[in-house]
């Protein structure tokens, strides 16, 4: 046999993107989206850190949620609530919501 009828072997040596085979291809890029996760997990996890410390001065100086306070309806039984509408001090619109 002569050397140009030997079947040639192919070798994916070449570093070059467009010559690499797809799976190499698939592994680069999980690896790279991998990096930018971690590269993100890191980012986030600073904020995370710094939102926790600006709440924790906010708490020791008083200013968290200062002056806000829930509404306390008072609790009425059924015959003071019937007093109230008969005297007129409970509109008829809010008894039809």
């Amino acid at each position: 046999m002569d050397e140009e009828e030997k079947p040639k072997e192919t070798t994916e040596e070449n570093t070059d993107e467009g010559l690499q085979p797809e799976s190499t291809k698939l592994i680069d890029d999980a690896n790279s989206a991998a990096e930018r996760l971690e590269t993100a997990n890191k980012k986030q996890e600073e904020l995370l850190n710094k939102q926790e410390q600006i709440m924790a001065k906010q708490a020791l100086a008083g200013r968290a949620d200062a002056g806000q306070q829930s509404e306390k309806k008072e609790e009425v039984s059924d015959t003071e609530y019937a007093k109230m509408f008969r005297e007129g001090k409970i509109p008829l619109t809010d008894v039809l919501k």
